[in-house]
């Protein structure tokens, strides 16, 4: 293996762009296939003498912000970017975060929480930690959003799947103001300065780009959740759903429930669900 991979990588990456899929002209009597550094260089905005010393290897610790900037003008995929911030901290040693165990994210459920969690049920309800990780959920949650892919795979994530996977911005016709929200929250919860939070943005800012960064910026707010969120489901249709949320675990920990806003969203939960008519019952019109 090259000692050099980020610096390949973004050179391959480089020269497989055209210039007239980040809007410049290609003109003629080219030697270099693909953009040139100078071309990447202004639509990154960065230096060309320090585009060449990433890609020469001569510099091996670039900023979350740089590689950010880099992978937009680079048009990279989400899988992409991923791959590139992976490159990058294996350039700079694979150093990882090591917070103390204190600020660690509560991820320990307590029985009495599980408890309540089936006393919630058919009603789809997640217990979410400060970092938006699914840390128990009802079998009511499982057949309302796993078919939309937020439990997929080892350790889900209520932000990570917003931000990443195609299949949520299908999920919610509302998704720019889902997103909102959920930016918002992520900030006035975990802070930009919790080393757990942060090791999660780097991954969203990489893997989401502007739709996540640009929300990031400016102070905490307290968020503002829509009285309504609707969702387009694959198997029970158009759904209007009002959410509540609950502090547990001295407010390190959530259980956001989901109710049916009108009559059409409660028969069509029910019929998820399997449940008789009326198990869940419309809570506004």
């Amino acid at each position: 293996m090259s000692d050099n991979e980020l610096g390949a990588y973004l050179r391959v990456r480089r020269e497989a762009l055209q210039p007239a899929e980040v809007g410049l002209p290609g003109g003629s009597r080219r030697r270099t296939p693909g953009l040139r550094r100078s071309e990447l260089a202004t639509v990154a905005g960065v230096s060309v003498e320090y585009l060449t010393r990433l890609e020469q290897g001569r510099d091996r610790n670039p900023s979350v912000q740089v590689l950010v900037a880099l992978a937009e003008a680079l048009r990279m995929t989400p899988e992409e970017r991923i791959h590139l911030r992976h490159l990058a901290k294996m350039t700079n040693g694979g150093i990882e975060l090591c917070p103390a165990a204190g600020q660690m994210p509560a991820r320990v459920v307590r029985p009495t929480v599980h408890a309540l969690l089936d006393r919630l049920e058919p009603a789809p309800a997640v217990l979410l930690n400060r970092v938006g990780e699914v840390l128990a959920h009802t079998a009511g949650f499982e057949r309302l959003c796993g078919p939309i892919g937020l439990l997929d795979g080892e350790g889900p994530n209520l932000f990570y799947h917003l931000f990443t996977d195609a299949r949520a911005r299908t999920a919610y016709p509302d998704w720019d103001q889902v997103a909102d929200e959920y930016a918002a929250t992520f900030k006035y919860e975990a802070g930009t300065d919790d080393p757990y939070a942060g090791e999660l943005i780097d991954e969203l800012s990489f893997a989401a780009g502007e739709a996540f960064t640009g929300r990031m910026a400016g102070p905490p707010m307290p968020p503002q959740m829509a009285p309504v969120q609707r969702m387009a489901h694959p198997q029970a249709g158009e759904l209007r759903l009002a959410r509540e949320a609950l502090d547990v675990s001295g407010g390190e920990q959530r259980i956001l429930v989901y109710l049916p806003a009108d009559a059409a969203t409660s028969a069509a939960l029910d019929r998820l669900t399997g449940r008789l008519p009326g198990a869940l019952r419309a809570v506004g019109g």
